[in-house]
Parts: structure tokens; C-alpha cells; sequence
């Protein structure tokens, strides 16, 4: 089974759509996001198009600040201090990586939780370690969407998350952890200190690459029938690859994301819904 990120993605956004429309009526405006670009990084550009075209077509409105890598990490606080206080702006995205010179983890932290639909603020990663309610970080999120939306449930099973990133590999390995249908997995969280990862490989049911090492997963290191989920991205000149050998694995694999068209559009279908969410939490409404 190829499991279609890309397919998965436009039904998400038809049904945020639908629920923005309902939405606009009740607040008078339609929900804001606010994104921060600083620098010229041809791919932090192409992010942010395809981000701000997602949110066009689901109905929310999008506030682009492009910013030269020049600026000092004073303007950009003082920005997202603005961002914070503005009524219209539901949420705040800061595009990564930032020019050099800026401290990104004290901008992300300025960020007000209920704001924060990247889901990295340290309270809102703090919810997700305790189990609460709370805005997820959005590639962990959409990984158990498709999960979920394809009846793929890893409860019960062995589950391993190479790299262990804050944006990916640890708050997925919490997801996969968490009491709940899509949770309840026996996890391991591989980096490059761990003895034998291929060994790890072997014995999983679920495998969830997040290294930017292309084609870096073999057939020889997964077991008949496993899932394979494949979050890492890397442009080549062969064209965009993934962390694993897909033509190798899919004949021996159960399931298996593309790249690209696996993850990538989950990932902004959950910024969207995030979006959403802190518009209606903000609100006074139910999540």
C-alpha cells in the first residue's frame, strides 16, 4: 500500500474549508496566519508559497512578513511581540531555518502558545509529553493522520523513530507512545549514537525516518510487512529523495510513504487545522 499524503491532504483541506465557512459567520472574519520569512533561501520561499496557497484555498487568510537576513534578533521580537498582540492573527510561523545571527529557539519561545500552530513552544510540547490538549507540531501530526486515515494503527506494536529532532523525531516518538487507538506503541528513538540501528530496523513493525539522508534505509533492514514512513527529504541531482530506497522496499514493505507526496502535505494540512484550532480556542470555543 502507497500511502498518498497528497491525496489524503486535499480531502483535509475540502473539510477545513467547509468548517471555515461555517466559522466566518459566527467571528466576522476568517482566521489569520501570520508568516515570517527572513532571507533569501530559495526552499524556505517555496515553503512559504505553497503554505500560504494551502491557506487561500481552505478560506484563511495568510499575512506574509518578508524580512531581510540583515535584521537583528531585536526586530524580530519586537515583530512577533506585534504578531502576538494582533487581534486578526490566530497564528505565527516562523519559516526554518533563520539567516545566521538569530537565536531561533528564544523567537519561537516569544511566540504566545495559543498562537503557536508549529506546536514547538515549550508549553505546547510540554501538553504533548503530559498527554494534554494542545497544538501538535504539524509533520508528527500529519504522519498519524495518514496513519490513521488508512486504518494503520501501531498500538501494540514495535515502533522505531530514526533521528531524534525536536521539530520531528521526539514529539512523534511521544505521539506514538501516547494512550489512545494511534498510540500505545512500544517505541525506540534511534540517533547516531545507538549500537545497531539496523538490528532496531529488523525488529520493527512501524519505521519512521526523519534523517535527510537519501536512500539511506535498505531492504536488507526492514522485515516482511513492516510500515515504512519516510519524513526526510532531500534534493539531489537526481531529484527530490527520501531516507529510504522506496523501489526496493515496496514489494517487500505493507505500507510505505512516498517522497515526495507522502508527508510534505500532511504537514500543511495539520498547519492548517492548527490554524483552525487556535481561531477557535481563541474564540472561546471547543477545539
Amino acid at each position: 500500500m502507497i500511502l498518498d499524503g497528497k491525496a489524503a491532504a486535499l480531502k483535509i483541506r475540502a473539510r477545513l474549508r467547509e468548517e471555515v465557512e461555517n466559522l466566518r459567520p459566527l467571528l466576522g472574519r476568517e482566521p489569520g496566519l501570520a508568516v515570517i520569512l527572513a532571507g533569501d533561501d530559495p526552499s524556505s520561499r517555496i515553503y512559504v508559497r505553497n503554505k500560504r496557497q494551502a491557506c487561500a484555498e481552505a478560506g484563511c487568510r495568510s499575512l506574509l512578513y518578508e524580512l531581510p537576513a540583515s535584521l537583528g534578533q531585536a526586530e524580530m521580537e519586537r515583530l512577533v511581540d506585534e504578531l502576538n498582540a494582533r487581534e486578526e492573527v490566530d497564528g505565527i510561523l516562523i519559516q526554518l531555518p533563520l539567516p545566521p545571527g538569530l537565536d531561533s529557539l528564544k523567537l519561537l519561545e516569544r511566540i504566545a502558545p495559543s498562537k503557536d500552530v508549529d506546536g514547538f513552544h515549550p508549553q505546547n510540547m510540554g501538553r504533548l509529553a503530559l498527554g494534554l490538549p494542545g497544538l501538535r507540531p504539524c509533520t508528527p501530526a500529519g504522519v498519524m493522520e495518514l496513519l490513521r486515515l488508512h486504518g494503520l494503527s501501531p498500538q501494540g506494536k514495535k515502533a522505531v523513530v530514526v533521528g531524534r529532532s525536536n521539530i520531528v523525531g521526539k514529539p512523534l516518538a511521544l505521539m506514538l507512545e501516547a494512550d489512545g487507538p494511534q498510540g500505545n506503541a512500544t517505541v525506540t528513538l534511534c540517533h547516531s549514537h545507538t549500537p545497531d540501528i539496523k538490528k532496531e530496523c529488523l525488529r520493527a513493525d512501524f519505521i519512521f525516518l526523519a534523517l535527510g539522508r537519501p536512500q539511506w534505509l535498505k531492504a536488507d533492514m526492514v522485515k516482511e510487512g513492516a510500515v515504512v514512513v519516510d519524513i526526510g527529504i532531500t534534493r539531489t541531482d537526481l531529484g527530490l529523495k527520501g531516507d529510504c530506497d522506496f523501489d526496493a522496499l515496496l514489494p517487500k514493505v505493507r505500507a510505505i510513504t512516498p517522497v515526495p507526496g507522502g508527508i510534505g502535505p500532511m504537514t500543511i494540512a495539520m498547519l492548517l487545522r492548527n490554524t483552525l484550532q487556535a481561531c477557535i480556542l481563541r474564540a472561546g470555543g471547543a477545539p
